[in-house]
């Protein structure tokens, strides 16, 4: 498979993943799912980058991925126990690991250069759509102060993170 071809491949899966956050209307307990779900997709593929990748650059921000989202991962697992919630799984959660678990597969069958900018690409694409969905889904459904309040507050990583992915992506042209 050409890069070009497994890029649009992952392109397409997160679009589809996008389509779905903006289509539900998740509870709080759907809500700690999906972050969950979307900090897991991430480290997996971070883990697969520090392993996979020779580049320096590549290597450091995918070791950074699983610090970061493990770190987001902790502090929701930690809220949703005071606050007696249990994750659950919803349409999205499904959609995100599903579509995780393709990507990881495609990253996976690629070396080289090829696997760096198809992970980078990755990297962008995966942040943008979860920063849109914490804006038209998450935060505007989550009924729960606190838990309204954490999305908002790790909105800025996501940034930095999508910013860092795009400095990087541009590095590869």
């Amino acid at each position: 498979m050409s890069k070009l071809t497994s890029t649009l491949v992952a392109s397409a899966v997160f679009a589809i993943s996008a389509t779905a956050f903006a289509q539900s209307t998740p509870n709080d307990a759907q809500i700690a799912g999906i972050v969950v779900t979307a900090n897991t997709v991430d480290i997996d593929a971070g883990k697969l980058a520090e392993k996979t990748s020779k580049n320096k650059e590549v290597k450091a921000f995918a070791k950074q991925m699983v610090t970061d989202h493990t770190g987001v991962n902790k502090q929701a697992t930690a809220l949703v126990k005071k606050l007696n919630v249990t994750p659950e799984d919803s349409d999205i959660s499904k959609s995100l690991k599903e579509a995780g678990d393709a990507t990881l597969a495609k990253l996976k069958g690629l070396k080289g250069k090829e696997f760096d900018k198809a992970y980078v690409d990755n990297e962008v694409t995966y942040h943008q759509s979860v920063i849109d969905a914490l804006d038209k889904t998450l935060v505007p459904n989550a009924k729960n102060a606190e838990l309204k309040d954490t999305l908002i507050k790790v909105r800025p990583a996501f940034v930095a993170h999508l910013e860092h992915a795009k400095k990087i992506q541009a590095s590869m042209k």
